[in-house]
């Protein structure tokens, strides 16, 4: 973990370099000032030397103008180092997150992700902006005022010895309780996060059903959680500062009867205690700040680890050594093809599939829900690995491509739709920022999203809103699909893609695909048999299986599961899932539609 971290300080080292730096000199300056104070009373106030009380009065002002100068460089070059290092953390934890496949996110989940790029950077921000400063002035103030109470006398310093071995055991005792609680803490944001995350990305569902009260009561069960944990953890936390002064108080007590005792026999000056409470408070603050720094670390150990994960976890799907930079052809072969979505679970959303489309064949996929549609085609442009057998996108092993030459080739319309925050252009340009006005165009006429885009005010400079909330389902829809057309791709997987689209303009974009992407292989996965009935081949899977793969007419005359989707919708609600219901409820083929 650590080397991980350290990784990233990269281009800020020699501000990290700095800081300590002067750092310790601020600490010299700060620990000289009170044996010069010692002086300045013992040889200048009360020996009445007027001279030595402007000679040490000078020294003194001196020091602290340096003093001043040094702690405002410490400030700024720690201020510069740490900002630097979470701005590299964010990076680099960004960068690798980008090269993620789908199941890397699933293993982190997208609420932990932000977490980590949020509050576990800023702690790491935060902790290292006070180990560069508080860390070194603390053990350095400490050991130099240590030094000084030596030089000024032996017998009171035992003083601090003992305090300081007191102070040692209950920060050991304070740590080793702490570590583990605030793991769970930042667990604990997780869940927070993820509750908030999924409450305002479904905002409008919760209205429309009127969930208002259920949510809120879900994030108060997360946030107390969350509160409970932080209390205790708190709790253990609070103990430092009672358990510092208690230490604190106990040797300006000593210091002051002993101390007394020492003057009145003659044996130590006034200059000289007074020097010893100033150094004996500038000691104690420094364990203060020390047990500080440890809680803090302690908490910041957690925070870093998790970050440290993320930078250092590999993606499962990598370029290989010499990867293929072309794509061929848009020819597209599953080879006995399983796939699991957890590794050696043996649970297979799909089951030993082999086919060959060749290019320029526009391929049906219709099944029920569960039947392994997005997931077969998920394995086309590599978003997930085969757990066994091959898939080829032109005639190759798509394993053997270069990631952005396959899947600038394959280009997917997910079942769930995103636009980002930009114009209608800059949405459009995702598929190819080179695109030309016109080329942007000719994709939006092909997805029947000219119609709409030419009512707006400003056209392609129309902005969309974050997640396209300023635009309906089929819009959204038809925006997505014109993105991908302007990749040019030789392979078009659209995952029931117009589901939100009317009939009438499914069938305008299916008829535009017919007639102006005839070498552009085209793999569609829809609800509606109407959607894919004019495809050249039509793949029916059931419950991970090839249940057919043929035409429209002869699925019709051979395929039992496609016969009774085609007699569903056609007399009642063309739901996927009714055939399983239809054998289970025979005696009511007149049931409640979905």
């Amino acid at each position: 973990m650590i080397k991980t971290l350290a990784a990233q300080i990269k281009q800020y080292r020699k501000a990290s370099i700095l800081t300590p730096l002067y750092t310790s000199l601020e600490v010299v300056m700060d620990v000289l000032i009170p044996y010069v104070t010692a002086k300045l009373i013992d040889l200048g106030i009360n020996a009445g030397d007027v001279g030595n009380v402007y000679l040490y009065g000078g020294v003194m002002l001196g020091m602290a103008c340096l003093s001043l100068f040094f702690g405002i460089r410490a400030g700024q070059y720690s201020a510069y180092a740490s900002s630097g290092f979470a701005a590299n953390l964010r990076s680099a934890m960004y960068q690798n997150i980008q090269t993620f496949s789908f199941s890397d996110i699933d293993k982190f989940s997208t609420s932990g992700l932000v977490t980590r790029m949020t509050t576990d950077v800023s702690n790491l921000q935060n902790a290292y902006q006070q180990l560069l400063r508080i860390s070194v002035r603390a053990p350095f103030r400490m050991l130099f005022s240590i030094i000084m109470c030596f030089v000024i006398d032996v017998r009171m310093s035992v003083i601090f010895i003992v305090a300081m071995v007191v102070l040692s055991v209950f920060l050991y005792f304070l740590i080793s309780r702490v570590a583990g609680l605030f793991k769970m803490v930042f667990e604990r944001y997780d869940q927070l996060n993820a509750s908030v995350q999924e409450n305002v990305a479904g905002i409008r569902v919760v209205k429309a059903f009127v969930r208002e009260d259920y949510e809120n009561h879900k994030f108060l069960r997360a946030a107390e959680a969350l509160y409970k944990l932080y209390v205790r953890t708190e709790g253990l936390m609070a103990l430092n500062h009672p358990v510092m002064n208690l230490v604190v108080y106990a040797c300006i007590i000593a210091i002051s009867w002993f101390g007394a005792q020492f003057v009145v026999a003659g044996t130590l000056t006034t200059g000289e205690i007074t020097s010893l409470f100033t150094y004996v408070m500038s000691i104690l603050m420094s364990l203060m700040m020390l047990s500080m720094i440890f809680v803090m670390l302690t908490q910041s150990a957690a925070s870093g680890q998790r970050v440290a994960e993320v930078i250092d976890e590999t993606a499962d799907i990598t370029n290989p050594v010499n990867p293929v930079m072309e794509v061929t052809d848009g020819s597209v072969d599953f080879d006995h093809v399983s796939f699991a979505y957890k590794s050696g679970s043996g649970e297979y959303a799909i089951q030993n599939i082999s086919f060959h489309i060749r290019q320029g064949e526009t391929i049906g996929v219709i099944g029920g829900t569960g039947s392994g549609k997005s997931s077969l085609v998920n394995l086309v442009s590599r978003l997930y690995d085969v757990s066994k057998g091959t898939v080829r996108v032109g005639g190759k092993d798509v394993r053997k491509y270069d990631l952005n030459t396959l899947r600038n080739a394959v280009s997917v319309v997910l079942q769930k739709n995103v636009l980002f925050s930009g114009s209608i252009l800059d949405n459009l340009r995702w598929g190819n920022e080179n695109a030309t006005l016109e080329e942007c165009q000719e994709a939006c006429r092909m997805a029947c999203a000219d119609e709409f885009i030419d009512q707006m005010p400003k056209g392609y400079d129309t902005h969309i809103e974050q997640g396209g909330t300023n635009v309906s389902g089929g819009q959204k829809q038809r925006l997505c699909i014109a993105r991908a057309l302007v990749k040019k791709p030789r392979v078009l997987v659209l995952d029931d893609s117009t589901s939100a689209c009317d009939t009438a303009t499914d069938a305008a974009i299916q008829r535009a695909f017919r007639e102006e992407l005839p070498d552009i292989t085209k793999i569609i996965i829809a609800q509606r048999i109407s959607s894919v009935s004019a495809c050249d081949r039509i793949l029916v899977l059931d419950k991970g299986r090839v249940s057919g793969f043929d035409t429209h007419d002869n699925l019709l005359r051979k395929n039992a599961i496609y016969q009774e989707i085609f007699s569903l919708q056609n007399e009642e609600s063309g739901d996927f899932d009714e055939p399983n219901k239809k054998k289970a409820k025979k005696s009511n083929p007149k049931r409640v539609k979905s």
